[in-house]
Parts: structure tokens; sequence; C-alpha cells
């Protein structure tokens, strides 16, 4: 089978997200060739380089999301009439109440308004297919001067209706940046034409290239989210006016509902995950649930020997940043202190960029203001009983070292998505007390403690309790490696995804036979129910290229195809 794998921002670049868990994937699907397509996101990104591919990896094609030069492309009046027209029911769309979008956050999408959505975009593709490229035209006067009547037109929201200049320019901006992919030349039968199968790692502008493939070339498309765009999209830019966080929201929730509807399978990385994409109009029969793979191995010693350096130690691992909320962490060891004067905090991990290392430096000044007097407590001289360390130290040469230097793992987040930290801290056998946020209680399922987010008091009283009672410690910690182990190991997540490639591409209706150099029929080219006798598909036809002579022998040949009865769905 070929795979085209489309990522934005990750695999293959040695940094970005989904990079371990697709280039995992990829190896572990040794059987299946793939073609990558890969969206950067920066300039530091692409110098970076990417991480050293497996054989299976046939090629990969690259492209730009944080820059586009000007294609040149000057359209003619034809060209523009179309792009006036597909441009403005797109914003249309937008700004109509946002039905589209908003709609399907409520589980109440309208029908016919995201019909129009589905026609302005591949409205828009088609005229950049034809037309060599959109950069110039979604740049143009024209599309703010399209945007600007929309948001004028009669039945447009308030907020919509009371945009300014500034608003209209910055979310004509955004969408330049978002329907870049439109402009690509990936969409042919030497592209994403020539695969059996699409997977988008994520939604969004990576869905893009996997909504036009099967709309130019009938590819089917598999979606994996681990971390829901629109949901992103909320949370993001708190400062914009309602006007543009309006008509953004209304965008980005049209693009996934149209991704769902679209899609023959979607694959959230866990419940939270699914839920929202319920509320965002995903079909539930669509949905299969597979959580991210991890390499247990790595944690094996260490789970195996559920030994820990410091019984009297509570360990904290992650990325540095306010969403982690070291502060409560901070607040509730002081309580914690109150009742276990003999208790350590370990904070183990590194800053997320400028906004962490500030954060990081205020942690550090918080736990000096928390505990000024440690000097003449129990303790040597100057020593204070939070610590920050970083993986690489002499005490905690490895992540999983760093789990085995305490006896209890807690997470304080207020924000999270998947915890990975907790479900290493699951393959190391420790006890866990975590902040009721994202998947966590999902992951953990009752195999650890969880209190409410923000809640120093109840995050104190459970760390307390685990610390008193090691018996029970080390029974949550044995039936929290025995879940991981069942539940998110590499192993289960590559087994799954094969399954699912297996069961779309086998109920997709024929849309060419590719031959190989003996003319012969390639595996999975052709699906099993072609050869049952009946109302299967057309008879396959050797057709003539648009613009071109006939294909020559072993070249990959389109066929119309009957649809698939529901009855065999």
């Amino acid at each position: 089978m070929r795979i085209g794998l489309i990522a934005e921002g990750g695999y293959p670049y040695v940094s970005g997200d989904a990079r371990l868990w697709c280039d995992r994937l990829v190896r572990g699907l040794d059987r299946h060739e793939f073609d990558i397509y890969a969206l950067s996101r920066s300039e530091r990104q692409e110098d970076e380089g990417w991480v050293p591919l497996p054989a299976q990896v046939s090629r990969v094609r690259t492209a730009p999301m944080w820059s586009a030069e000007d294609d040149g492309v000057v359209y003619g009046r034809r060209a523009r009439r179309r792009f006036a027209e597909h441009y403005g029911e797109l914003a249309a769309v937008l700004c109509a109440g946002g039905r589209a979008g908003a709609d399907a956050a409520s589980g109440e999408a309208s029908a016919t308004e995201a019909d129009r959505f589905g026609s302005a975009l591949y409205g828009l593709a088609e005229l950049a297919r034809d037309e060599g490229g959109l950069v110039g035209a979604l740049r143009s006067e024209a599309a703010v001067r399209a945007l600007e009547h929309a948001c004028r037109s009669r039945g447009a929201l308030r907020t919509a209706r009371e945009a300014r200049v500034p608003d209209l320019l910055a979310v004509a901006a955004h969408l330049e940046r978002a329907l870049r992919p439109l402009s690509l030349d990936w969409y042919e039968d030497d592209g994403l034409g020539a695969v059996d199968l699409c997977h988008a790692t994520s939604g969004g502008s990576a869905a893009l290239p996997g909504l036009l493939a099967r709309h130019f070339c009938g590819v089917p498309l598999l979606l994996t989210e681990y971390g829901i765009r629109l949901r992103t999209h909320y949370l993001a830019a708190p400062d914009s006016s309602p006007a543009v966080r309006s008509l953004l929201a209304a965008f980005h929730g049209a693009l996934a509902a149209e991704t769902y509807a679209r899609a023959a399978l979607v694959t959230p990385g866990n419940g939270h995950a699914r839920r929202w994409q319920e509320r965002c109009g995903a079909d539930r029969a669509k949905l299969r649930t597979v959580y991210p793979g991890m390499d247990a191995g790595r944690f094996a010693e260490v789970g195996e020997s559920a030994a820990c350096a410091d019984p009297d130690s509570l360990v904290w691992v992650g990325r540095v940043e306010p969403a982690k909320d070291l502060v409560s962490l901070l607040h509730a060891f002081a309580e914690v202190r109150k009742e276990e004067p003999k208790t350590r905090l370990r904070i183990v991990g590194t800053p997320a960029g400028p906004e962490g290392a500030a954060y990081l430096g205020h942690c550090r000044a918080l736990a000096a203001q928390l505990f000024p007097d440690e000097a003449e407590g129990p303790h040597r001289v100057g020593d204070n009983p939070v610590s920050f360390e970083e993986i690489g130290a002499p005490d905690i040469p490895s992540l999983a070292d760093a789990y085995a230097s305490g006896a209890v793992t807690v997470l304080s987040s207020v924000v999270e998505g998947f915890p990975i930290g907790l479900v290493e801290a699951m393959f190391c056998g420790r006890a866990t007390v975590s902040t009721d946020v994202g998947a966590v209680v999902e992951v953990i399922g009752g195999t650890g403690l969880v209190v409410p987010p923000r809640n120093p008091r109840a995050l104190a009283e459970a760390c307390v309790a685990l610390l008193r009672d090691p018996e029970r410690r080390e029974r949550l910690g044995a039936a929290a490696r025995a879940r991981a182990l069942e539940l998110f190991t590499v192993e289960q997540n590559v087994a799954a995804f094969h399954g699912i490639y297996l069961e779309i591409v086998s109920r997709t209706p024929v849309r060419r036979v590719v031959l190989d150099d003996t003319g012969e029929p390639l595996p999975f080219a052709v699906p099993a129910e072609a050869h049952v006798p009946g109302r299967w598909t057309e008879s396959l036809t050797r057709p003539t290229p648009r613009n071109g002579p006939p294909r020559p022998p072993g070249t990959p040949v389109r066929a119309t195809a009957m649809p698939t009865p529901e009855g065999a769905r």
C-alpha cells in the first residue's frame, strides 16, 4: 500500500509536532510505502534538517507555511470574476452568522452553509490549479473588498458588521496563510494522486492537501488529531478584536466540519479530543480512538525495579511554561511541608522559549520566598527543599532517572491535551497525583489520584496521603505500569493504524490500475471487492490524458468507479 503522510510543522523535520509518533508509525509499517508531504512552520525548522528516514519512505515533498512568494500570476477578466465569486462566497459563509463553524461546534451544522463553504473552497482550489496559483489573488485588494462587502451585507453577524479596516486586513492575511496549500502542485498523478490513501496527521491546513487529493483524484482521507486545531484557535490570540475572533472561529469551524465530513475515518488520540470532534460535527460512526504510541523500552529498568532514590521526594517533570501551573504546585508543597517536614520537591525540566524562561525565573523567586528560613531547619545550610534541575545533570542522567528520583510524580497543569509525562511516569511504575484537565482521567483510569486544577490544598492533601502510605504507592504504581503497557505503547499504535489502513482501502471504490514493469497489477492498487461479480465498478479503460497523448504501458491509469454499495460498508 502507498500512503501519502501529510504533516504540518512536524515529520520529517528534526523539531516539530507529532515527529516521534510519525517516525515510529512509518518504521513500524515497513511493509508499506510512504510518501511524505510536509508543511514547514519556520525557516529555522527547515535549517535544522530532517530525521534519518527509513527505506520505506520513497520521497519527501515540502512546502513552507511561514512564507509564500508572490506567484506572479496575472489573472484575466474571467479568472478575476471566478476569484471574486468563490472568495466572496467563502467570506459570506463566515460573516452570515458563521453557521458553518458556529453551528458545527454546537452539533447543529447547517448542511446548506457547509455545502456553500465546500463549494467555495474547492472553487478556489480549481482556480489555483487552472491559473497556476492563488497567492497574489488572496493578498489583493479585491480579497479585502470581498470580505468587507460580506461583513456589510444583510444577515451578517453584528460582530462581523463591526469589523474595521485593521480587522479586515488581519482576517484576510490569516486566510491567505491558511489557504496556501491550495496553490501547491501536489494534486496530480505524480503527487498525491498516485497514493492509495492520504493520512493527515492534524487538522487545519495540514488536512487541506488531503481534501484536495480526495476532490481532484478520489484518494480516501484519514485524519488523525491529537490536539484539536479549533480548540487551539479558541485559546489563541486573546487580544484580537471580537470581529477577528468571530470570523476566524467561523473559518476554522467550517474547515473542521468539512474535513470531518469528507474523511473516510477520523482517529482522535483520546476521548477528550473525540468529544471536541463530535461537537465540531464529526460523525460518531467515523471515529476510532487511537492512543499515541510511546517507547516503553527506555523506562523498563526503572519500571520493573519500582525502586525510588528518595521515598520523601515529590517529582515534577516536563516543559516549564505557565500552563503547567508550577505556582500552584509550589504553594501546595508549602502545605505538604507543614505535614511532612522532610519532604523535598524536584522540578525537572527546561523552559519552553522566552516565556518559559521568564516563568522559570518567577518560580525560582517564589520558591525562595516560600522557604526563606530553611538554612535554620533540619537541612544543611543553604539547602532549599525545592530544586530546579535538568535532564543530563549528574543526579539525573536520563528521563527515566528523573521519575525514579522520587516517590510520587505530580502533574499540576491547568491546560493539557494528552499528558505524555504522565504516561512516562506510569511506564516507570510511579504513583501519581494529577489535576483533572484534558485527557488525564482517561489516561490514569483509576491508577492514580486526581484533584481539581488550581487547588493547592487538594493537591497537597493527595500528595501527603501517598507519602504516608508506601504500600498504596506500590499498588498504584504497579497498576499504572500495567495500564500503560496495555494501552500506550508503539506496538498498539502501529497495529491500530495497520488495521485502519486496510479497512479504508478495502472499501474504497476502484480509481485506477497501477501496473508493474511486467504489466501485472500492483498489490493494493485494486481493492478486493473489485473482483466480486456485480455492480462494483465499471469496466476499466485507458483514457487519453487531458491535453496529451495516450499513456504508455506501466503508468497509472484512472478509471471511473461506481459508488460502493451501502450494504457492503
